[in-house]
């Protein structure tokens, strides 16, 4: 049986070599990846610099898991996606699971309590894939509702055994991919451009310690981890806190939240539009 199934899987693995720069790719590309894993949903993603990420492909068992996609995620709410924020590390290549990689405070967050938890995701693996310096592909599964359970253990071995010929798969596929922004300048850091919407719309004056510490929190930072990213003391971030509080004249996580995310919106926004 075991041999049955091994051959199975290298037929679709050759059939998607085959297919390769052919529109039906991602459809072998999926049909290989189940014989590995039975992910519920999977979505292919560019992520470009700072700029509006491009979804290249999508399917799932159950559409609600993609339903505020392009209303709330690819309107703002990328910039505090775990996934998101290893593309800028850069040079980032291979498996990565939402587990591993997500904040401390994460689920504790309104970005997972008004967005993520909303698609009823369970689990997720992203496959990571560097185009250049600029454009990373992520190739997204997801586990939700539809099987109702976490990617077992062998699952996760087998995708770790071939994330190599994953992510060579994705980037040969999508060599030639180039986006529309390709030939803008890079926008500024998104904390200077944060700075200056708010000054100019609200008022509010934040210092770039302030405008860094309230997006460490909006991604699900603990005051302890936001100290070690910075390498400043707790003590510090505390009092970094309590000046952005008083500031945004806020007193919590959930005005911060509130007050933020519009302005997410307009900065993707004014960086996608040549």
């Amino acid at each position: 049986m075991e041999r049955v199934t091994q051959s199975k899987r290298d037929q679709q693995l050759a059939d998607t070599i085959m297919a390769l720069s052919a529109p039906d790719f991602t459809s072998h590309f999926s049909g290989w990846v189940k014989q590995l894993a039975a992910f519920d949903n999977l979505i292919i993603i560019a992520y470009q610099g700072e700029r509006r990420p491009d979804v290249l492909y999508r399917e799932c068992v159950d559409p609600v898991v993609y339903q505020q996609m392009d209303s709330h995620y690819l309107e703002g709410a990328y910039l505090l996606d775990p996934f998101y924020r290893e593309h800028l590390k850069g040079g980032v290549r291979g498996i990565r699971r939402l587990a591993d990689v997500a904040p401390d405070r994460f689920w504790r967050t309104h970005y997972y309590e008004h967005y993520y938890r909303q698609t009823t995701l369970l689990d997720e693996i992203a496959i990571f894939a560097q185009l250049n310096d600029d454009v990373t592909l992520n190739a997204c599964f997801g586990k939700d509702r539809s099987s109702n359970q976490p990617f077992s253990p062998s699952e996760l071995a087998a995708l770790g055994r071939h994330e190599h010929t994953l992510a060579g798969l994705l980037s040969r596929h999508w060599q030639h991919y180039r986006p529309e922004s390709a030939q803008q300048a890079p926008p500024l850091p998104l904390e200077k451009r944060l700075r200056e919407a708010l000054y100019q719309q609200r008022g509010i004056q934040l210092s770039p310690r302030q405008a860094e510490v309230a997006l460490f929190i909006l991604r699900g930072h603990s005051s302890l981890s936001i100290s070690l990213h910075l390498n400043v003391s707790l003590q510090t971030v505390k009092v970094f806190r309590r000046q952005l509080y008083a500031r945004c004249r806020i007193s919590s996580q959930a005005e911060l939240f509130a007050l933020l995310m519009p302005f997410f919106a307009q900065l993707t926004s004014s960086i996608s539009t040549p």
